[in-house]
């Protein structure tokens, strides 16, 4: 049963102080048979109180107000997890009969949301890879592990290539991104089958170096699977997400699971750092890009046009096709 201390801290830097600044977090591990809460710290900047509440989806949320004028916000959670191994589902019941059993979750309030699948552009054509990669006698087991290595293999993970605001459509084309677009056509594919799908958000916590993810917050997704319940699949690695993964939220996707969100009375400048570690040594230092949260916004907005990763990638594309041609 391993133990695993982390240390989350979410810095935002003003160019000048601002005020108000009103946060919802979600940083509370869930707890369950499989994940234990054993120690928690959260301190945020100016000692504010942190109320808090259980969502739609059983995850806890903390919201909380700093008031006073600041040029930086710090919030710092600590934590202790301990874990338990999972056993795998069994291919001991027929196909047919696991499809079946699939079918009234339709219908039934805790999977529907789970279900409801966002059509774009490339809709058709995923649907499409998705019939050809569901054999005819598979389980659903079998056919979430074959999706999960799909994205793995066919996406490149390429760090701030995509932002959290990046649309299905745009990762679909791009065919990169990081761990929570990976997850979010995970997703999407499974619930192309009928099979209920939600986002998960979390860490992974291992010493194999070059995971993918490591020192990172980090998202994956869960596949229902009949007589078994919530399958974890990371397709970021093309692993089964288990004990080293620690589980903070579950929703229908990023929005529902953002580690931090808010607003704030200021101007719009500012920077953000995000810093995950492991362990009482400090490493797996890693300093996230702004894209991989959603950062408190000013209020009330300021009118400007921001040109997202995948139209600054595709005007790259068309400059040095530009500079060939020349």
């Amino acid at each position: 049963m391993p133990e695993f201390e982390i240390q989350h801290i979410t810095r935002y830097i003003y160019d000048s102080p601002v005020r108000d600044s009103a946060n919802q977090i979600i940083l509370f591990p869930i707890k369950d048979e499989y994940q234990d809460v054993l120690k928690q710290e959260i301190i945020v900047t100016g000692h504010p109180i942190i109320d808090s509440h259980i969502d739609y989806y059983g995850n806890e949320v903390g919201s909380f107000t700093y008031s006073d004028p600041h040029s930086l916000l710090v919030i710092n959670s600590k934590i202790l997890v301990s874990t338990r191994h999972r056993p795998y589902p069994v291919n001991d019941i027929f196909p047919a009969q696991q499809w079946e059993d699939l079918k009234p979750l339709q219908h039934m309030v805790p999977y529907i949301d789970f279900l409801r699948q966002e059509y774009f552009e490339g809709f058709e054509e995923l649907k499409e890879l998705v019939d050809k990669l569901k054999g005819h006698d598979d389980i659903p087991y079998q056919v979430a592990l074959r999706f999960c290595e799909y994205v793995y293999k066919n996406f490149n993970y390429i760090k701030g290539v995509t932002t959290v605001e990046t649309t299905l459509d745009e990762i679909w084309k791009l065919k990169a991104g990081v761990c929570q677009d990976f997850a979010h056509i995970l997703t999407e594919m499974l619930r192309m089958i009928k099979v209920p799908a939600r986002y998960v958000s979390g860490y992974i916590c291992t010493d194999k170096n070059g995971m993918r993810g490591e020192g990172a917050t980090h998202a994956w997704t869960e596949a229902y699977i009949p007589d078994y319940g919530w399958l974890g699949l990371d397709p970021t690695n093309n692993i089964i997400a288990n004990e080293n993964h620690v589980r903070l939220a579950v929703g229908r996707n990023f929005m529902d699971c953002s580690p931090v969100k808010g607003v704030y009375k200021g101007s719009s400048g500012h920077r953000l750092e995000v810093a995950v570690t492991f362990g009482d040594d400090g490493l797996l230092l890693h300093k996230e890009e702004v894209a991989d949260t959603l950062a408190p916004q000013p209020v009330p907005a300021v009118n400007t046009v921001v040109k997202n990763s995948y139209q600054r990638h595709m005007e790259l594309l068309q400059q040095q096709q530009q500079q060939q041609q020349q």
